[in-house]
């Protein structure tokens, strides 16, 4: 039985305790980088080096972002004919500190102002989710570094993190299994599986067992986190399975070499020595990439969300 404590009759109770709203928290996008919040506050203008990825800010405002596991702006330019890729390469031989590739390409007249903004938007929102993602490094700020794309349309650091806290919710709710994301993926034969979309389709037709997630991406000229959304959905499907990589071999210590008697260091060998013994082989990883495995994980998912 729990005691309440009620305070005594004229006198004020004590203060409630501190407690962390969620919501508000979550609206603020707080928490993913304290060192990025810190150069948002003091406007600062420079490039936010990262373990897998680049934030470029001017004046506090996220203008670029770079990772080398999401297809860049001109991957989404060039992938479809939006924009021809001798035009593009002109554009970046020709652009300096004053005039960048954004400017020279409207300038120009290459691309409508508005497609432009929008694939930048996307490209900025698709490598923050990577650049913000937990590290085992510390990041490091370069102030004054530009990039050679220019200032286009700069977004505020609260709605890059908001967005990233949205993206992570969104792919947890589809499959809370992350293993997905960065490892080769290999097709998965299964029994009664929902008919995939056309997006997904394409998907399932890039998985060889050695492709990612990001590698699929960059083929199909996709937002790489779009392409995780796909990914995720098939393996909730049954459709397709993170393969792991294969265990090392085992090896046993070399055993120390046995004492021999000081009659028999004199006498002269009787012939050559017989190789020792094949190791006994190491232990061995469960076959996670089983679908009846697969298929127990998804039980146990959906047991552990009621």
């Amino acid at each position: 039985m729990t005691a309440v404590r009620t305070p005594p009759q004229g006198t004020t109770p004590p203060p409630r305790l501190p407690v962390r709203e969620k919501t508000a928290a979550r609206e603020r996008g707080s928490g993913l980088s304290p060192m990025l919040t810190r150069l948002a506050a003091e406007r600062a203008t420079g490039v936010l080096e990262r373990e897998r990825g680049s934030l470029y800010l001017a004046e506090g405002r996220v203008v670029h972002a770079e990772s080398p596991l999401a297809p860049g702006l001109d991957v989404l330019l060039l992938a479809h004919g939006t924009l021809a890729p001798a035009v593009w390469q002109d554009a970046v031989e020709r652009a300096d500190e004053e005039y960048g590739v954004a400017r020279l390409l409207l300038d120009a007249g290459r691309v409508p102002r508005g497609a432009l903004e929008l694939c930048h938007l996307e490209a900025v929102y698709d490598a923050a989710y990577f650049a913000l993602a937990p590290s085992s490094t510390p990041g490091h700020f370069r102030y004054g570094a530009g990039h050679r794309l220019g200032t286009l349309r700069p977004v505020p650091v609260e709605a890059v993190e908001r967005e990233t806290l949205r993206r992570r919710e969104l792919l947890h709710r589809l499959w809370p299994d992350p293993l997905t994301d960065g490892a080769p993926l290999r097709r998965a034969e299964t029994v009664a599986a929902p008919a995939p979309t056309a997006r997904q389709r394409a998907v399932l037709a890039s998985v060889d067992g050695v492709r990612t997630a990001t590698d699929i991406a960059r083929e199909l000229g996709r937002q790489a986190f779009h392409t995780l959304v796909d990914v995720r959905r098939l393996a909730a499907a049954g459709l397709l399975t993170a393969l792991f990589p294969p265990p090392r071999p085992h090896r046993a210590p070399p055993a120390a070499p046995p004492l021999r008697s000081r009659s028999a260091a004199t006498t002269p060998a009787a012939g050559p020595v017989a190789p020792d013994p094949a190791p006994p082989p190491g232990i061995t990883l469960p076959r996670v990439n089983d679908p009846d495995i697969t298929l127990l994980k998804r039980l146990r998912d959906a047991l552990e969300a009621l």
